[in-house]
């Protein structure tokens, strides 16, 4: 038995996810205390128990204390089961977040798998649905990962009411696992955008955060290409979504409306963090500097990376993926804030 202590680092559900993740794709028993501790609410909240019982479902694992508010979890997984799944959060807790969770175990199933979870597609503190298959997909597709993702509805807070869809294709052991080497990211070659929001708010909204993105990004001399679109959707949102095309790699940002925000707002959000990226050495973002480290610890040959900026998210995860699987993460502070990250061969 692995004891992780959940407050440790950062201290949010990403430990709990991370730990639980690796236990079921590789078969080790973890418990985890302390969970979200420090936080205002602390414990299991909906997405997390979702995320905990998915994977538990996966891999006919033997679970304890998955309950709402639950601070200590145990976690014993058994055979790992590819197949068709269902999950509903009940709220709009990340979607994303529950596939990430279940994808190493998946990845790792003999045959392919359809899961389909509903919640939220678009949300502040997770990757949103572009994001996780334009970005986070297209980086994990060298490890050997194959998987096609679908928004059937797309779901904001507080309603959410979202789906997304799932296939991933089991390769059936670590040794098909394929390392990442990311260490530069080469030239710009173009960036895309989508300008979306909910049909129930006016149609100048959505094209108001296309023209403020596509200007400053043209005084930044980076033209962009984009797709506009309103959407059904249970509660109103927007989003902006940019993602950076470089000769060897792939980074994203993406920003979020709120009441009283005004669509501009949202547009600058998501160019500042674009150029933010595009101005540092980095071959990764910030985002997927952390998320690729759960597949890529499933590898047992050496990965290497550089990341836009060393994030206490990535130190947290690293700590955490070490404890499970044993493997060594050096995480080492590089010029302009980024961090080259190696994952060490088994």
């Amino acid at each position: 038995m692995i004891v992780l202590d959940g407050s440790q680092g950062e201290g949010g559900g990403q430990i709990l996810r991370t730990s639980v993740s690796l236990a079921a794709a590789l078969g080790r028993s973890v418990r985890v205390t302390g969970i979200r501790a420090r936080r205002q609410r602390p414990g299991l909240r909906p997405q997390h128990l979702t995320a905990l019982r998915a994977t538990a479902a996966i891999c006919r694992a033997d679970l304890t204390g998955a309950d709402i508010g639950s601070m200590d979890i145990t976690f014993r997984p058994g055979a790992i089961r590819s197949g068709s799944y269902r999950f509903d959060i009940g709220t709009a807790g990340s979607a994303v977040l529950v596939l990430q969770t279940v994808l190493p175990a998946l990845l790792l199933a003999e045959g392919d798998s359809d899961v389909t979870v509903t919640g939220g597609t678009h949300n502040p503190l997770a990757p949103c649905f572009e994001y996780f298959r334009d970005v986070f997909g297209v980086l994990a597709s060298a490890s050997n990962l194959q998987m096609y993702v679908e928004m059937v509805r797309p779901g904001f807070y507080p309603g959410g009411g979202g789906e997304i869809r799932m296939q991933v294709r089991g390769v059936g052991s670590v040794d098909n696992v394929e390392p990442i080497v990311l260490t530069d990211r080469g030239e710009l070659r173009r960036i895309e955008g989508l300008s979306a929001a909910s049909e129930s708010l006016p149609a100048h909204i959505i094209e108001r955060q296309a023209s403020r993105a596509s200007r400053l990004l043209a005084e930044a001399r980076h033209p962009v290409s984009f797709e506009r679109a309103a959407w059904e959707t249970d509660s109103p949102g927007t989003v902006v979504f940019l993602r950076a095309v470089f000769a060897k790699a792939i980074a994203g940002s993406f920003a979020l409306g709120a009441r009283g925000k005004p669509a501009e707002r949202v547009a600058d959000e998501a160019v500042e963090e674009l150029l933010a990226f595009i101005d540092s050495p980095g071959a990764v973002d910030r985002h997927a500097g952390d998320q690729l480290l759960t597949i890529l610890a499933l590898c047992p040959h050496e990965s290497r990376y550089v990341t836009q900026r060393l994030t206490s998210h990535l130190r947290t995860n690293a700590d955490v993926v070490t404890q499970v699987t044993g493997r060594g993460i050096d995480v080492e502070p590089g010029e302009a804030e980024s961090a080259r990250v190696t994952v060490r061969g088994a």
